[in-house]
């Protein structure tokens, strides 16, 4: 498949585009789009019912079901009138002469390259069957092996992970986020709604490992950090946990911001623990007590439904990837920055020299498919078994 790079680097061609017909034609096969056709008719006939609202959590659900079916339906449509214009622009472009001729070759390469990106979408989504994976996720980040190294990297893929959510166009909502004492945070938990936020962010799931020169080391000493990310989904209304109210302690605190700063003067914050299995959720972005409470409430039924799966299954793996210490030896990703700049996935092999990109704006779609392709070839993972780089 020819990348983005390809694409922006070189002219594209007739036959450029034959190929991206003939993967067109393999996406909407793989989404399964004419079904889909049907299915958007036959809900649009049952919203219609005059009773249809009768069941709010059913009414929703389906609605739900008829965007996603839309959706899919609507960027094969957009992508054929897309590679028309290209065509057009193209065949324009080899009849003129000069600079218009080169302009308009220029928009047709500029129109693959989005196309691709737009491809690359549809193709994802096709690989996405988990019963959450179109949903909502929950991210979680906390420092690992590297002491004050580790809350500021903590902190520095909070940003990334912030940035990649933009790119996307995922709305973002911070739960709880403390300041550390020194440097970094002490944790970080939030809210991505977007299409497919958790089958894409699943992919993030696991010890990321950081080389560089400390910034805290007088002698600038290379340190190595560790910071763990969780990934769980967000679940819909319909799905319901059942929680006595005997089995939690619910704590009201000041709410803090970056540098132990009182954000309201009012008990807002709230942290709730679940006696019997002794998780605790915090939850101070909402200036309301209230909201805190409702946003914590949310987050612990994600995580006792996570608990119960893997009570009853055995395979956490589906839901947030393998469980693994945040230290040496089990990470996923390693992000060098001295002696040598780069980012490797240990799964999929992905790599990249431009760090910059990566931490700084978030380019992590590279990665996200490729883990995703990985997955897809069903290679087993040995945590930290392709990893080169001696430890500092």
């Amino acid at each position: 498949m020819a990348s983005e790079s390809d694409i922006d680097s070189a002219e594209v061609t007739a036959a450029d585009l034959d190929a991206m017909a003939d993967r067109l034609a393999e996406v909407e096969q793989y989404l399964h789009v004419e079904e889909k056709r049907a299915r958007v008719s036959e809900l649009e006939r049952k919203s219609a019912e005059p009773s249809f609202w009768d069941d709010a959590d059913a009414a929703r659900s389906v609605m739900a079901e008829l965007s996603r079916a839309k959706d899919d339906v609507s960027s094969i449509e957009q992508a054929r009138e897309h590679l028309a214009d290209i065509r057009a622009a193209l065949e324009l472009a080899e009849e003129m002469n000069g600079d218009d001729a080169q302009e308009l070759a220029h928009e047709a390469a500029a129109g693959a390259a989005a196309l691709t990106r737009a491809l690359d979408d549809m193709e994802l989504t096709s690989w996405f069957t988990g019963e959450f994976d179109h949903g909502s996720a929950i991210v979680t980040i906390k420092p690992g092996q590297g002491g004050l190294e580790a809350q500021d990297w903590a902190s520095m893929l909070l940003k990334m992970y912030l940035r990649y959510c933009e790119r996307r166009g995922w709305k973002v909502t911070i739960n709880d986020c403390p300041a550390a004492e020194v440097i970094g945070i002490d944790r970080a938990t939030f809210t991505v709604e977007g299409k497919d936020a958790f089958g894409m962010l699943r992919a993030e799931a696991g010890v990321h490992r950081l080389v560089r020169i400390s910034p805290t080391d007088a002698k600038k000493r290379r340190q190595t950090s560790f910071a763990g990310v969780e990934v769980i989904p967000q679940l819909p209304d319909d799905i319901e946990i059942d929680i006595a109210q005997d089995d939690l302690r619910i704590d009201v605190y000041h709410a803090s911001g970056p540098g132990g700063q009182g954000v309201n003067t009012t008990d807002s914050a709230v942290r709730i623990t679940h006696l019997p299995t002794n998780i605790v959720v915090t939850c101070q972005n909402e200036r309301s007590q209230i909201q805190n409470k409702a946003a914590a409430m949310q987050i612990l039924k994600a995580r006792l439904y996570e608990l119960e799966l893997e009570r009853r299954a055995e395979q956490l793996d589906e839901i947030r990837g393998p469980k693994q210490a945040a230290g040496f030896g089990n990470q996923i990703r390693s992000y060098v920055l001295y002696p040598y700049q780069m980012v490797k996935d240990l799964r999929s092999g992905v790599e990249t020299g431009n760090v910059e990109a990566v931490l700084e704006d978030g380019d992590l779609d590279p990665f996200v498919v490729g883990y995703h392709r990985w997955l897809l070839g069903g290679a087993e993972y040995v945590p930290g078994a392709t990893d080169e780089e001696d430890e500092a």
